[in-house]
């Protein structure tokens, strides 16, 4: 297989090197307050059957990769939730089972790799808390040194996983955009390798490979898949995974999928039609997808049009109503980013046919948010002292 980088944007090809992240003549014309211009992708050439490995379809080879064991997620066959809504083939693909219980694994151990391979030790990221931990902790295995910036308002529990993995921690004054410029910046001056979502193509081609799994486990391409959707690299990650298998002949088609996103966080939602993205203050309860300038925003944009996907906006009651419905009917606990894909699914059902078969992707364990958690139930309020208080 041979692999190379195509822009987005301008369709320029590229030899894949350390030192280039987006397209050079592209990326000139970026603007304050945007997503980021000239996103480059994998392009891949050559051949492989039905039963290739998910190593075969990326572009490092597999003996630079940590010792630890991600992806391989289980697909849930969720019995009360089919009974419930009436869709005798809905899977959940549950990615807070990978090593530090989030889906942002899969880039992280692709940029892991990257960087291993052309002998950088050093690797610098903002993210909104899941993305540093997984870095962090996959870092961890590798050996190599993690730098994160996160805002202040990042979740404890994902900021006390980056420091237990040992990761050099920074928290910014401001919001997931501005440590995600600081990030940038502190790059350029100290070097290493930056793992922004989107910035560096690594992160896309990472997260295809939950599509790869996908299609192993159905033996086919399923009808539809919902995934939640803040800065629209995971949603393009899956999509360039069926993308990929399309052009290389192994499915007929890509399923259509659905980017759910927060009402209030719903930039790229806002952009369908104009393709303008505005910097519009954001806040939800499912902190992961809570982006102002949705970085890849005009990558993930151009991926759902060409292939038919759709962008849909979800309140956070019914985030927490769906994170609560999972655990409770399934067993899943997922976060509310997570859960906001099953919320999508759930204000759609009524729009598909029930015999078709829809794969729901849940990006993080439940504990890595347990105060927004709370929000969705009710706590007992009293202790008691002996059965009789409950009699």
């Amino acid at each position: 297989m041979k692999f190379n980088y195509i822009c987005t944007e301008c369709g320029q090809k590229f030899d894949i090197t350390s030192k280039l992240m987006v397209c050079p003549d592209c990326s000139s014309r970026q603007k304050a307050d945007e997503p980021v211009r000239g996103i480059l992708e994998v392009q891949l050439d050559g051949y492989v059957d039905q039963q290739f490995s998910v190593f075969d379809l990326l572009p490092v080879e597999k003996e630079y990769f940590p010792s630890v064991p991600v992806g391989n997620t289980p697909l849930w066959e969720p019995a009360n939730i089919r009974d419930k809504t009436g869709f005798a083939h809905l899977y959940i693909k549950d990615d807070g089972v990978n090593p530090t219980f989030s889906f942002k694994d899969r880039a992280s151990f692709l940029v892991s790799a990257f960087a291993k391979k052309h002998g950088i030790n050093e690797i610098v990221l903002a993210s909104t808390g899941n993305a540093g931990s997984s870095m962090a902790g996959i870092g961890a295995a590798a050996g190599q040194d993690i730098t994160i910036f996160l805002p202040e308002t990042a979740p404890e529990a994902k900021i006390v996983q980056a420091l237990q993995y040992g990761a050099n921690v920074y928290k910014v004054k401001g919001t997931y955009d501005q440590a995600y410029d600081l990030s940038l910046e502190y790059s350029r001056i100290k070097g290493g390798m930056n793992r922004n979502t989107a910035y560096n193509p690594m992160t896309i081609e990472g997260k295809k490979t939950v599509s790869l799994e996908i299609f192993q486990q159905l033996n086919r391409a399923p009808d539809y898949v919902f995934v939640s959707t803040g800065d629209g690299c995971i949603v393009a990650g899956v999509i360039k995974g069926f993308k990929d298998l399309l052009n290389l002949g192994i499915i007929d088609k890509v399923p259509v999928v659905y980017a759910v996103q927060a009402e209030t966080s719903d930039a790229l939602f806002r952009a369908w039609d104009s393709g303008d993205f505005e910097n519009i203050p954001t806040h939800t309860v499912a902190d992961s997808i809570c982006v102002d300038i949705p970085r890849n925003g005009y990558h993930a944009r151009k991926l759902l049009r060409d292939y038919n996907g759709r962008v849909i906006r979800v309140s956070d009651e019914a985030i927490l109503a769906a994170q609560h419905e999972l655990a409770s009917k399934a067993g899943l606990f997922s976060e509310p980013a997570g859960a906001t894909a099953y919320a999508g699914f759930i204000q759609e059902q009524e729009q598909l046919e029930n015999s078709a078969q829809v794969v729901i992707i849940t990006t993080g364990n439940g504990l890595k948010d347990v105060a927004s958690a709370l929000k969705g139930v009710k706590a007992p309020n009293k202790s008691i002292k002996s059965i009789q208080d409950i009699l």
